[in-house]
């Protein structure tokens, strides 16, 4: 018992690492794209600002949520190998 404990809080852990990179890395993508959109011409107002509200609508985002898929996924499948391994 103490052992799948011990791996399911590993588990959590090593998702979080990857939730936190992977919500770190897309941030960072969706940050260039709106400074290069900027750039190109054609948005009236403060840079800063318009790169502020942009971030604000990717929180918002269905990209942004679909990041907790990467505790779902794994938590579904692990689940259901359990299942079809043990009462299958």
């Amino acid at each position: 018992m103490i052992g799948i404990l011990r791996a399911a809080v590993l588990g959590f852990v090593l998702l979080s690492v990857v939730y936190v990179l992977v919500s770190i890395y897309s941030r960072s993508e969706r940050r260039e794209k709106l400074e290069k959109k900027f750039d190109a011409g054609g948005v009236e107002g403060d840079r800063d600002a318009y790169i502020e509200m942009g971030m604000q609508a990717y929180k918002k985002s269905l990209r942004h949520r679909l990041l907790w898929l990467v505790y779902i996924i794994p938590a579904v499948v692990v689940s259901a190998i359990v299942y079809f391994v043990n009462y299958q």
